[in-house]
């Protein structure tokens, strides 16, 4: 069988865009780490979401900067930024705009007009997603997968590059209302925003505390953004990484023969055919990331964690144990032989 490494080689322009995109990235996380210290992986993890045309679900304690972070990422990349608090009386038309009726000064009638709503902007920090009603949860999801929202009957699609970032607070759950596994599977990437060390957040306080506002400079554009979004689509993937993947996931799914024993003992559920699917994608992304014009075992197992953290669904066994999802990803990381 032939390869798929050898059935699509780059072009030269791509390899360019690639060696450019290399470039941009030091410069990137040096612009951000006027603003932000460390989170370095959050970032690779978030740019990788950007190229992958995808969306990332961020979780954290409060106060780690995951709202300056990412406006700081979006001034980065020149790209238009919006913030919406979910609250459990937030409407879907809060999100996705309304219309209007207003008087038109020519003809003196009466016509509606489409005000848009804050869904209309490159990025978009849904915080704390998990506060407002499957209701307005729905309205955004919508626009994510479809990438355009119906007001009237009539469709206006969304900006482009279109990304959202939602957040979630792991410590307060009274009062609000969990995504259900099914919609969970629409983010690409579940980003873990870990504590600052020592010495990072002796920085913070420092940089924080100060009286200088540092200017972050703009290191690439959306015409940028949109053409590494196809670059990375074409980057080739070998037969065996495509198999590596496939055995991640089919080795995740309880109850099927090719399940790990581990997995039997631990999960209720496994990860279906689109975190395969997210897995190469995700790889192909890390690999441009990194400079690379092709995709490794190695890549795929970079972007395991994010990509299928909230795609495994522990049971009651696994939670009496102590056993976390990224316990159970990394024993399937060490079961999946790369080659």
């Amino acid at each position: 069988m032939t390869s798929s490494t050898a059935a699509t080689p780059l072009s030269s322009a791509d390899v360019q865009a690639i060696e450019q995109l290399r470039e941009a990235h030091g410069r990137l996380r040096k612009e951000i780490a006027k603003i932000i210290v460390g989170q370095d992986q959050v970032l690779d993890q978030l740019l990788m979401a950007i190229f992958c045309r995808g969306h990332a679900l961020l979780m954290g304690v409060p106060g780690l900067a995951k709202t300056l972070m990412v406006s700081t990422l979006a001034q980065a990349l020149d790209l238009t930024f919006k913030r919406i608090q979910f609250t459990p009386d937030l409407m879907p038309t809060d999100i996705t705009g309304t219309e209007v009726i207003q008087d038109d000064p020519v003809t003196r009638q009466r016509v509606f007009k489409f005000l848009p709503g804050p869904i209309f902007a490159n990025i978009l920090l849904a915080d704390e997603i998990n506060r407002t009603p499957p209701k307005t949860q729905a309205a955004l999801l919508e626009a994510m997968q479809e990438r355009k929202v119906s007001i009237g009957g009539v469709d206006h699609a969304m900006l482009s590059p279109f990304f959202v970032l939602a957040t979630q607070n792991p410590i307060e759950q009274e009062g609000t209302y969990p995504l259900p596994e099914a919609q969970l599977d629409r983010f690409l990437f579940l980003i873990k925003v870990d504590y600052p060390s020592s010495e990072e957040e002796d920085q913070i306080m420092r940089l924080g505390t100060g009286d200088v506002q540092a200017q972050v400079e703009k290191v690439l554009h959306g015409e940028d953004i949109l053409r590494l979004q196809h670059v990375v689509r074409r980057v080739p993937v070998a037969d065996h990484v495509f198999a590596y993947a496939k055995n991640l996931t089919r080795l995740s799914r309880p109850g099927t023969p090719e399940a790990a024993s581990f997995v039997n003992k631990w999960l209720t559920w496994g990860a279906g055919p689109r975190a395969s699917m997210n897995l190469i994608l995700a790889a192909k992304a890390h690999a441009v990331l990194k400079g690379h014009f092709h995709v490794s075992a190695d890549d795929v197992a970079a972007v395991a964690r994010p990509i299928l953290r909230h795609r495994l669904i522990t049971n009651f066994a696994a939670q009496s144990e102590g056993v976390t999802v990224d316990k159970v990803i990394s024993l399937l990381l060490q079961s999946v032989a790369k080659n």
